[in-house]
């Protein structure tokens, strides 16, 4: 079933659609979402792909799943993206409120509540305008090109056709900045105050393939564009450095790596470490695993005395105000 967290506008009949790309609501899901996950032809694009991309993602799916098994059960046996996109969901649709009330739905790439069944809810409440919004900042064909395909794919098996405005990205908007300059400042109040000149801030963005970005992808520019907003914006004052993370499968992605700057700091000795989440606006496995243990294993490990993340946007009030504003100026320009 779909995921509504408004009514009915019962006027202008508009809807608000958040991408997001999901997570398994159970060890047992993980393998089908993994699976889905690969067989995404955004993601898995080869010359003749169409001829083994099912078997190979059922392969890479089933390879995978017991490590991946283990994640989960370290964040209690399910992703927490599903609850933590309901909460946003909430917060932009009270914001929408002096809007008319439109309704907004979730719509996941690679696990429920998924986008046939927001199509399917749109178009059964009578929806005629629909702006599509992405939880990723900056676009990337691999997440809000392969959500708009998705949505494409779907609206047409069910013969749905309203006016429809794609937010494609947000990477500098004022109010999502602010919401990232306020989490590491969060963070950096953790900080003994005698100790907080010695950390040095290392924003960490999901990587991909580097063919995809010498293909024309404006993901990583828009990456920088963010980092270098969210700096000026900050003034800390301490050193930063970006990076990118959750390389999957054998193809060069982008550098430096989160991993390979960690142990770089590590060998300087570095002693204090902000890792920020960037690009990444919910709390999932990238997060919560990937950086906040495995990282941070692998930091004290190599001698880093303080490791601590910031949080990520989740229901942020700044961020909900970002996204109620893209919201707001899509459907004036759909007037």
């Amino acid at each position: 079933m779909p995921d509504t967290v408004a009514g009915n506008d019962g006027g202008s009949r508009t809807g608000v659609v958040l991408f997001q790309l999901g997570g398994p609501d159970s060890l047992e899901a993980v393998e089908p979402f993994l699976y889905n996950l690969f067989c995404d032809p955004d993601i898995i694009d080869l010359p003749l792909a169409f001829l083994f991309r099912k078997p190979l993602a059922r392969f890479i799916a089933r390879s995978r799943a017991p490590k991946v098994q283990e994640y989960y059960s370290y964040m209690g046996g399910k992703s927490p993206i599903l609850p933590l996109t309901r909460r946003q969901a909430s917060s932009l649709a009270l914001a929408l409120q002096p809007l008319g009330n439109p309704r907004v739905v979730i719509a996941m790439r690679y696990w429920h509540p998924m986008t046939d069944a927001a199509v399917r809810e749109l178009q059964q409440n009578g929806v005629k305008r629909v702006v599509l919004l992405p939880l990723f900042p900056q676009y990337s064909r691999s997440t809000t090109g392969s959500s708009v395909h998705e949505w494409e794919r779907a609206a047409s098996r069910q013969g749905y056709a309203p006016r429809v405005h794609l937010i494609e990205e947000y990477c500098e908007h004022p109010s999502y900045v602010r919401a990232i300059v306020r989490n590491i400042r969060i963070a950096l109040q953790r900080v003994p105050p005698p100790e907080r000149q010695r950390v040095h801030l290392v924003f960490s963005a999901h990587g991909t393939p580097l063919s995809l970005v010498r293909a024309g992808d404006p993901y990583q520019a828009q990456v920088i564009r963010t980092c270098n907003a969210v700096v000026q914006a900050g003034d800390f004052g301490l050193p930063h450095y970006l990076c990118y993370q959750s390389k999957v499968g054998p193809q060069k992605w982008l550098e430096p790596s989160l991993v390979q700057t960690v142990a770089r700091l590590a060998a300087e000795q570095v002693t204090h470490m902000i890792v920020v989440p960037l690009a990444f606006v919910t709390d999932h496995s990238e997060t919560l695993w990937e950086i906040n243990h495995e990282v941070r294993m692998a930091a004290l490990h190599g001698g880093i005395t303080y490791f601590d993340m910031s949080p990520a946007l989740n229901a942020s009030p700044l961020f909900i105000e970002a996204l109620a504003d893209l919201t707001g100026q899509a459907l004036r320009n759909m007037t």
